[in-house]
């Protein structure tokens, strides 16, 4: 497969002013060559474009415009042709089909980036950071993306690696003077390096729950009783009508999702039914389905009315919040209609808002971006935020730490050795130093076509 040529529109389907189709391997200057009229592409040199038209036969496609790759210079590091025809469905498909063919063959989901990898481009952590990019929708996403696809996440571990295999090798080498009893790995070394890398696993997987609230959204739940102004925050928050606001209670009975990027980082808000005691079926299945919502989140904001609900009934609710065991914030809403805001209870883990107030809003965004934590990403740190990757972690911290027991029961060295290569191996799982073509499809199959 590795020595088709394969051929993939690289821009979504749809109506635009161009659109690119891709060709990679041994023949894609020559293919396109064939249908081509302008240069003698096979003469013109790397990294150059050329204007002329694709035909076929007597008949004009379009007029185009041919970028030229010439390997190893090229994303897959082979020959790659990428032709910028006009943007009409129409005429990607007939490119396409008159490629196929003339010997070309259509490209599978992420068949691009899998030979890239193949051929030693990139690792295959990188690799899953290109389909990373691609999906990116936040500034936070779109760096923690960067970050991985630039290698910073791949350095780590392959300096996890490279000090493990340096201590793998002594204890396989004790293996070949058995016999003799000689030690070449010093165990005490050995426990301290076991020790520095598991706190570096550790810390990798214990980013995990920041990248993926970073990939995926922060999950925010918007609860409280009827008519607190939870559809009203919503629709503020994200500043347009997203739910309906009456004065009727119970207008919302099932719950309402939308997203929105603060300050570069995307947030998940749920506007929530009303939690109140009702004999309605429908509005009591969208009760019990706030609450599922509510165990969901990362964040419950707890919404109330400052005129009307009671103390005792709001630390009612709280009550139930609390066995969550989840972040709140509570609000005190529609402080624009009380006479004494001083008569208002002073805690840490209130803010007072009208959510028809745009600079109160604008507060609790703020808020918002403090209480999420995100201070480590701010920095640059490195974050996880593949499951794959966090699995081969924690089971390459549970062979560390089966090493950091044996060296505690002076266990012998081929047991040692053992549970080594085992972390050696989860480890090699994340950049692709072990691979098997079951995992390559799991992973590639999930990209787009042309990528």
């Amino acid at each position: 497969m590795l020595f088709d040529t394969i051929i993939a529109p690289a821009t979504a389907p749809g109506v635009s002013a161009i659109a690119v189709i891709r060709l990679s391997g041994p023949e894609a200057i020559s293919l396109c060559n064939d249908v081509f009229k302008g240069k003698n592409l096979l003469e013109v040199d790397a990294n150059t474009i050329h204007f002329g038209t694709i035909n076929d036969g007597d008949q004009l496609i379009d007029e185009v415009l041919v970028s030229i790759f010439k390997s190893p210079h090229s994303f897959t590091k082979e020959d790659s042709i990428e032709i910028s025809t006009h943007g009409s469905m129409y005429i990607v498909e007939k490119v396409i089909q008159l490629l196929i063919r003339n010997g070309a063959r259509s490209a599978e989901p992420g068949e691009f980036t899998r030979r890239a990898f193949l051929n030693g481009q990139f690792d295959l952590a990188q690799a899953e950071a290109v389909a990373d990019l691609i999906h990116s929708d936040s500034e936070a996403a779109h760096q923690a993306a960067i970050h991985q696809m630039r290698g910073g996440f791949s350095e780590e571990i392959k300096a996890l690696r490279d000090q493990l295999i340096h201590f793998a090798s002594l204890v396989e080498l004790e293996l070949d003077f058995g016999e003799e009893d000689v030690e070449f790995a010093d165990r005490d070394d050995l426990k301290l390096l076991v020790n520095n890398l598991l706190a570096v696993i550790i810390r990798l997987a214990n980013s995990f729950d920041m990248g993926n609230v970073i990939k995926e959204g922060i999950p925010i739940a918007i609860v409280g009783k009827p008519n607190a102004g939870k559809s009203t925050l919503l629709n503020a928050l994200l500043n347009e009508e997203k739910a309906i606001v009456t004065e009727i209670a119970g207008t919302t009975r099932d719950f309402i999702e939308d997203e929105l990027i603060i300050e570069g980082v995307k947030f998940r808000f749920i506007d929530t039914a009303g939690l109140r005691d009702t004999e309605d079926k429908v509005e009591s299945i969208g009760i019990a389905r706030s609450r599922e919502k509510m165990a969901e989140a990362s964040l419950v904001l707890f919404i109330y009315d400052t005129r009307e609900d009671s103390p005792a009934g709001i630390e009612e609710e709280l009550d139930k919040l609390k066995k969550l065991d989840i972040p709140y914030l509570i609000l005190g809403n529609k402080i624009d209609l009380v006479d004494d805001l001083s008569s208002l209870p002073s805690r840490d883990d209130t803010m007072y808002i009208s959510a028809q107030d745009k600079d109160k809003v604008d507060a609790l965004r703020i808020r918002l971006i403090e209480l999420v934590h995100l201070d480590g990403y701010k920095k640059g740190d490195t974050v996880v935020t593949n499951i794959r990757h966090y699995e081969s972690l924690i089971r390459s911290r549970e062979s560390l730490e089966k090493v950091l027991s044996g060296l505690g029961q002076n266990i012998t060295g081929d047991f040692l050795a053992m549970d080594i290569r085992q972390s050696l191996h989860h480890l090699g799982l994340i950049v692709g130093e072990v691979t098997t073509d079951d995992l390559l499809e799991s992973i590639f199959s999930r990209f787009c076509i042309g990528k």
